[in-house]
């Protein structure tokens, strides 16, 4: 067979370095063809060097496409949406994160291109404008996200009419043994110390704000076409037990793993095959002493509630939700507003940014912009 030629978007991001991890385990069976990057020139250049396979690059910093040593490098803030309109591959890796993964996912479905999906915001802010191109071409989600990735292993062999409801677990964040009250004067340097994961700096801060679980709802109710009635939420602290599947005859199925997104990534590269993947430290359930789980308290994490409906809502309301934590995170972590405020910022922005039914990508696009534009606004 030949192998799979694959694209990777955010290649230098935590899912990208941990998707090229994956791709040297197994370089007979890929092809890794494209890669993408925000501004990190130098680290996609050494990428670009290792795999003599790739034939597409791109960059956002470039102010212009070029041509250099066999590889068409592409530029701009466009550059992710055109590689997946025009490059040569079978499978795009979406790892990048924030709403500018939204059009180079829906480019691929629109080319019958296959997407394994890390990119939450996709399904978040343009979950209506994936499904209906999806609808109308062959191509296919595979989550990355390692609690989807849990549900679809539970779900291989089962009829999902016989499901009960979706169990997401969340390991509570890094300020997860603090009360609603101690969250006053957290620190960027605070907030981004995780217990259980290594991630990039958004998604560790919207773990301890809970909106990375709403996030994570709303991806499951696209992902697996379930009501969002059927999707519920538990604190797991140890981050073993990624998600659970619960049937209507009262057994409840888990996938248990440890905190390495690498076992996710391959499981969308091959699921449901399940070839030998090396692990620097792979699960040891003699080692993890106990499993505990607790309930979601909506008063300590009220932001979840909130996402949750956003959800439900559709239209533009994701994309306001979601613009406005990129915007209020970033004003976070740069010291300008308190962690608390980051919630204040989405719902004052959900309250205020006009809504519309059924938006078009472009309609989006200004939404994402108009959004951030109000939140720095407000605060600055």
């Amino acid at each position: 067979m030949k192998p799979v030629k694959i694209l990777l978007l955010g290649a230098t991001g935590s899912i990208g370095t941990q998707t090229l991890d994956v791709l040297r385990q197994h370089p007979g069976d890929f092809e890794l063809v494209g890669v993408s990057a925000g501004h990190q020139k130098e680290a996609l250049e050494k990428i670009v060097q290792e795999f003599d396979t790739v034939r597409y690059a791109g960059l956002s910093t470039l102010e212009h496409d070029e041509e250099k040593d066999g590889v068409k490098w592409y530029g701009t803030q466009s550059q992710m949406e055109r590689l997946a309109q025009e490059a040569d591959y079978d499978l795009l890796i979406n790892a990048t994160v924030g709403f500018r993964g939204l059009a180079p996912t829906l480019a691929a479905i629109e080319r019958d291109k296959d997407v394994a999906l890390a990119n939450k915001e996709s399904l978040v802010c343009g979950g209506e404008l994936v499904k209906e191109a999806l609808s109308r071409h062959s191509s296919t989600l595979r989550p990355i996200d390692s609690e989807h990735s849990a549900i679809w292993q539970c779900l291989q062999g089962n009829d999902r009419a016989d499901v009960k409801r979706l169990i997401i677990t969340a390991s509570g964040g890094s300020l997860r043994d603090l009360s609603r009250d101690e969250l006053s004067g957290i620190t960027p340097e605070r907030a981004l110390a995780h217990p259980s994961w290594n991630m990039g700096k958004r998604i560790t801060i919207d773990s301890a704000t809970m909106v990375n679980k709403g996030f994570e709802v709303i991806e499951a109710h696209y992902l697996f076409d379930l009501p969002y009635e059927q999707i519920a939420t538990v604190i797991h602290p140890q981050s073993i037990v990624h998600s659970i599947v619960e049937y209507q005859d009262g057994a409840s199925i888990a996938q248990l793993g440890s905190a390495d997104m690498r076992l996710p990534i391959q499981y969308a590269l091959y699921g449901p095959r399940r070839p030998v993947l090396h692990e620097d430290h792979p699960l040891d359930l003699t080692k993890a002493l106990t499993l505990n789980f607790r309930e979601m308290d909506p008063v300590r994490y009220p932001i979840l509630p909130v996402a949750i409906e956003t959800g439900k809502r559709r239209g533009n309301a994701g994309c306001i939700f979601n613009a406005a934590d990129e915007q209020a995170v970033e004003l976070f972590l740069n010291g300008t507003i308190e962690f608390t405020q980051i919630e204040e910022a989405i719902i004052d922005a959900l309250e205020n940014i006009p809504y519309i039914e059924k938006p078009t990508l472009q309609d989006l696009k200004d939404c994402d912009e108009k959004t951030r534009e109000y939140v720095k606004k407000r605060f600055l």
